[in-house]
């Protein structure tokens, strides 16, 4: 199956307009005539996946952040982003980002999903016309304490730890949820009534100022919500394409707790 093919399955229910206008989305590597037998999903297109993808012979790799964001003026081994372009090129292999796109038309739902939200509603509308956007908030099932919300979201996205900001015999039950970084969205989360915001990249002073003003945020880490995107796309290829192997890339997260 052509590369074009493929973009085109992906791009049906992910079409790159829903991207945000500062995203970066589609082909940025390769071939659009590239016959794809084997294609490699990760998060991120780091040397590491880069390498698997090569061993793996991969023809093609979709991954939901963006290699490229700002413009390169080289394209050479001696540049770090130029270096991982120049090894795509060299193994022929296509290169694809759906980012906030993705975001938008389906980690958000699925993210709501995954705890068992009810009566979603969307967190940050970016498209007023289809009433889609970044983020979901709704109810959970029932009433717990942020402690037990936490566990929930540990045992829901299979992380080891997450970090906590309020008081964790609080109650809570309206959730936001914002996979990724969500330093921007607590605002949304405060506007929509929610008691506690599941996000990422929560620094100390959003933190506590979002304590002070009635709401706890649960910080999961930026892979550790986001990592759902791999077996979801994984998943989404394997319904819609036939005769290509689709491999998942390992879930590793980028740091460890010491």
């Amino acid at each position: 199956m052509l590369c074009r093919d493929i973009m085109k399955v992906i791009e049906a229910t992910y079409p790159k307009h829903a991207a945000l206008e500062w995203d970066n989305v589609g082909l940025l590597v390769g071939r659009m005539d590239k016959d794809v037998k084997t294609i490699y999903v990760a998060l991120d297109a780091t040397n590491e996946v880069i390498d698997e993808a090569i061993a793996l012979s991969a023809d093609m790799l979709i991954t939901h952040h963006p290699l490229l964001f700002s413009p390169l003026k080289q394209i050479t081994d001696e540049c770090f982003i130029g270096g991982r372009v120049v090894k795509l090129l060299q193994h022929d292999i296509s290169y694809y980002a759906m980012h906030t796109n993705y975001d938008v038309l389906g980690m958000a739902a699925l993210s709501g999903d995954i705890l068992g939200l009810s009566d979603m509603d969307v967190l940050e509308v970016t498209d007023s016309e289809q009433m889609e956007g970044i983020g979901r908030v709704g109810m959970l099932a029932k009433e717990l304490s942020l402690r037990e919300c936490c566990e929930l979201i540990k045992e829901k996205f299979e992380l080891d730890g997450v970090k906590a900001f309020g008081d964790l015999d609080k109650k809570v039950k309206r959730v936001a949820i914002s996979p990724g970084s969500g330093k921007h969205m607590t605002e949304f989360a405060m506007a929509k009534g929610a008691d506690v915001f599941v996000t990422a990249e929560i620094d100390h002073h959003e933190g506590i100022d979002a304590v002070a003003q009635g709401m706890a945020i649960i910080d999961a880490g930026h892979y550790g919500l986001e990592h759902i995107f791999i077996k979801d796309v994984s998943e989404y290829l394997r319904e819609k394409i036939q005769g290509v192997d689709i491999v998942t890339a390992p879930k590793k997260h980028p740091f460890q707790l010491v």
